[in-house]
């Protein structure tokens, strides 16, 4: 199994001598690994390609994976993704591991999740509090192409079928594991599970704690699968439970300290979070891609695209929010990258905003589509599945009131601490292609002490007095700057919350108004550091006026005279990404599509 990248090493006169290893966290060896993938999973629309839209739809149909599709994976080694690569693997960096699942997840969200998101969000845990033999062991499953399942409890309810809970007792000396849950992603062929329990009746957040259970060592006739829950979307992907009843567990399967699962959570949520919305916006880029193709081979109300100016519209608006989407993954993936305590905030921000976003996005295509949008096979059905399947995937391990959860108690501190104040960061949060610090999950913070990207706000006033963008860009920027003023002094009054204090409805207004802020300054950010740099079109303020312009109708805030902005520049840049067959997200990679 080979886990590394090679690149070819050539001596001065050009020719090609010996292939060499490239660094893990380099960006040539991201863009090699998914460029491997998209060559492994092929054109996905290609009508003959045993592994494109037709194969994983009639799988769909069926309700399953398809086969062909997990034996690719495994020839590529991609659970070595979610494996550190201390252990043999080659996760060393959040925003590379989303960008590389980007190629699963844009051909089918099931097959992204089924097969190895939640191992990884199961593997975080392990990584984060595991001692040297769960790690090592957990590395060889997936190593191994085994697999890992996990169970959180979730700190908000939003939905009925994540109520269940399992707890922990002592009884005659032994810990017992009793308690069912009804959906756990790929119970039923995990060998590893980890298991957030309710292990005290004591109030507070050490009632908790975490387990990594080896599947294969619990008594048999003490767990038992339960039948697959019945969902409109990811039909392929296995949605079982457990009950256990009275599971002796043994001592050494505690992940980190008796009480510690909800702060353990915490933490590896400040990953989780952000990686998986950053994965599953893939999805929007096909549902895009699928408009775009229908509108370019049909037309759109008895008219080509181009002379429908409602259609572009449509199209410029789609792309404009996957880039506003990307900005946002890309800081929250970087920041876990640097350890920030801020990264928590960022991550649930991106788990609350992006679906959102992306759903809304996925609708307003629709339109394009006419009655083709109920079609579920042939050229445009992948669009029908994307849109049954992405509300399930934006929920995830936790739904958006978990995510404002996290972030309502940190707004009373960042406002009298950091908003307007902080200086900004030397942009390495932002810049799509810098390398990072090796990841490490036990150093993630869960307390916001700054806020860097905000502080993009400033600095974006400052640098528009020196450009040649200071009438187009100037009024917005004021308005997003005001509008983080007014949330500065509304959140400064709270008074300060805990993780187990109840957020109400006053808390959670504010914290989607931070959301969006968050998602402007992180636009403006990546914007401003690309000025100089190889990227014509994300240095140019197109893109940024159509995306503030709309992150501030969504705020409700006032606009300035000259609204309507450079959609037709945006459509362009669509068409030339569409007809060259490179992704609608911030990295315009090669894809394998025709």
């Amino acid at each position: 199994m080979v886990l590394g990248t090679t690149l070819v090493e050539r001596d001065r006169s050009g020719a090609q001598g010996t292939r060499i290893p490239a660094p893990l966290n380099s960006e040539a060896a991201v863009q090699e690994r998914v460029a491997d993938l998209e060559r492994r999973l092929g054109d996905p629309w290609d009508p003959g390609n045993p592994l494109g839209h037709a194969a994983l739809l009639a799988a769909d149909e069926r309700g399953t994976l398809l086969p062909e599709a997990e034996q690719a994976l495994d020839d590529a080694c991609l659970n070595a993704e979610f494996v550190p690569a201390s252990l043999g693997g080659r996760l060393v960096r959040a925003d590379s591991l989303a960008r590389v699942l980007r190629s699963v997840f844009r051909r089918d969200q099931a097959l992204g999740v089924g097969y190895g998101a939640f191992s990884c969000l199961a593997g975080a845990s392990v990584w984060a509090a595991g001692n040297r033999a769960q790690r090592r062991w957990a590395a060889d499953l997936l190593l191994g192409g085994g697999r890992l399942a996990v169970s959180f409890r979730e700190l908000a309810h939003a939905n009925a079928f994540l109520r269940d809970e399992f707890s922990l007792r002592t009884s005659g000396g032994t810990r017992m594991l009793n308690g069912s849950k009804q959906v756990i992603i790929n119970a039923d062929r995990a060998q590893g599970l980890v298991i957030v329990c309710r292990s005290s009746d004591e109030p507070g957040s050490r009632a908790h704690s975490t387990l990594f259970l080896d599947r294969a060592a619990l008594p048999g006739d003490r767990v038992h699968d339960l039948e697959s829950y019945p969902m409109a979307g990811m039909r392929g992907c296995r949605k079982t439970g457990l009950e256990f009843t009275d599971c002796p567990v043994p001592d050494e399967s505690l992940l980190g300290e008796e009480g510690s699962g909800v702060d353990l959570a915490l933490r590896t949520f400040a990953f989780t979070r952000g990686i998986l919305p950053s994965m599953v916006l893939a999805g929007g880029d096909t549902a895009l891609r699928t408009a775009a193709r229908f509108a370019a081979g049909h037309g759109v109300g008895g008219r080509p695209v181009e002379r429908n100016p409602q259609a572009r519209r449509t199209l410029s608006g789609a792309f404009t929010d996957l880039l506003i989407c990307d900005s946002l993954a890309l800081a929250a993936t970087r920041a876990a990258g640097f350890g920030h305590g801020v990264t928590g905030v960022y991550a649930a921000a991106a788990k609350y905003l992006l679906p959102i976003l992306l759903n809304d996005a996925v609708h307003e295509l629709s339109v394009l589509l006419g009655s083709s949008i109920y079609v579920r096979d042939g050229e445009f059905g992948i669009f029908q599945k994307h849109v049954r399947d992405l509300p399930l995937t934006s929920l995830g391990h936790a739904g958006a009131a978990a995510a404002l959860s996290t972030i309502s108690p940190q707004l009373p501190a960042l406002a009298r601490r950091s908003w307007l104040v902080d200086a900004p960061s030397d942009g390495s949060l932002l810049r799509l292609r810098d390398e990072l610090p090796t990841l490490d999950l036990r150093r993630l913070g869960t307390f916001a002490a700054h806020d860097p990207l905000c502080a993009e706000l400033l600095a974006a006033q400052d640098s528009l007095d020196h450009t040649g963008h200071r009438a187009v860009l100037r009024p917005l920027v004021d308005h997003l700057v005001e509008e983080l003023r007014r949330l500065r002094n509304s959140c400064a009054t709270l008074a300060p919350l805990n993780r187990a204090s109840l957020a109400n409805p006053h808390t959670y207004a504010l914290a989607d108004r931070y959301t969006l802020v968050l998602a402007a300054a992180a636009c403006l950010g990546v914007w401003r550091h690309q000025q100089g740099g190889p990227d014509a079109f994300l240095a140019s303020p197109d893109w940024l006026v159509v995306a503030l312009l709309r992150i501030c109708t969504r705020l409700g805030i006032g606009l300035p005279g000259n609204a309507p902005g450079p959609e037709d520049e945006v459509f362009t840049e669509l068409q030339r990404r569409y007809r060259e067959g490179t992704s609608f997200d911030l990295y315009d990679s090669p894809l394998a599509t025709s």
